[in-house]
């Protein structure tokens, strides 16, 4: 533990860039970016760079995703090409366990925590949002799901002030589906491969899971991207991955219907916490007052 506590931090920030230690990578950017924002006003140039970055970024991998379809292709034609039916069934096994473990998460878990700490119906609930769900199932992404989960939340009787805060944070850094994947991912990974995870490396992984799935962006397949983080963070065989693209279409679209009804009971709790929240309006007891909207 005292290792893996010391290996965070890096001794030499670019000899952890070079070799992808990638924890000791974002524990660094995380801290650098918090310097940035404290030095926003002394050190302009800088954030411009950064931000420049990004963007150079974003319009590179938005070239990358146009012909990434061919590339995807071609990678699950060679895979499932090679694969004999006993390789297959693993695969079968794999996405069994995640899509139980959204399962529970959206229909035992999340059901719970909104009994405890709001007193409403479950099933009043998931009635009302099955169509975001719906939603965010076809599109895969929990950042085009915003509009409307917004404005269902306010049919439903929740303060504008309240959701047009909480949801665009919880889309951003609230993925439970992405961790679910991401989990079950790596496990499934070493056990293809033979490898035998340890103590160490399995609470590597928690931590490393948690910190990628948070860092996810909320675009369709972005999952696959930062899994690459956590399989070289464990010292887990990136190739796996390969393996897993042509599966993942279908992954992603339940996780992201998972990630988005997080973020609204997360929206239900904190209204209710600061008097934002009507319950007649929630029961149909009442229209929702628009004026306030």
């Amino acid at each position: 533990m005292t290792d893996l506590v010391l290996n965070i931090i890096p001794e030499n920030p670019l000899n952890a860039l070079a070799n992808s230690e990638m924890l000791s990578v974002i524990i660094l950017g995380a801290i650098m970016g918090f310097i940035l924002i404290k030095l926003s006003q002394k050190t302009p140039t800088l954030n411009n760079v950064f931000k420049e970055s990004k963007n150079v970024m974003i319009a590179m991998t938005g070239v990358i995703l146009k012909i990434a379809p061919f590339g995807v292709f071609c990678l699950m034609a060679r895979t499932f090409g090679t694969l004999r039916f006993e390789s297959v069934f693993p695969l079968a096994k794999f996405i069994g366990c995640v899509i139980l473990g959204l399962v529970i998460q959206l229909f035992i878990v999340y059901p719970f925590i909104l009994v405890i700490f709001t007193k409403v119906n479950p099933l009043r609930f998931y009635r009302k949002f099955m169509s975001v769900m719906f939603f965010a199932f076809s599109t895969l992404s929990s950042n085009a799901t915003i509009p409307l989960n917004m404005n269902k939340l306010e049919d439903i009787g929740i303060s504008h002030d309240i959701s047009s805060f909480t949801f665009p944070l919880g889309a951003t850094i609230n993925k439970n589906g992405t961790l679910i994947m991401q989990s079950v991912a790596a496990m499934f990974a070493a056990q293809y491969c033979g490898i035998d995870l340890g103590t160490s490396a399995i609470i590597t992984l928690i931590i490393t899971v948690i910190i990628a799935s948070t860092s996810t962006p909320s675009v369709p397949f972005s999952g696959l991207a930062t899994l690459t983080l956590v399989f070289t963070t464990v010292g887990l065989p990136v190739e796996i991955i390969g393996v897993m693209v042509g599966i993942d279409p279908i992954l992603d679209s339940c996780k992201t219907a998972v990630n988005i009804t997080g973020d609204a009971i997360c929206t239900i709790i904190v209204a209710l916490k600061n008097k934002s929240f009507d319950v007649d309006v929630f029961n149909n007891k009442k229209e929702p007052d628009k004026s306030l909207i």
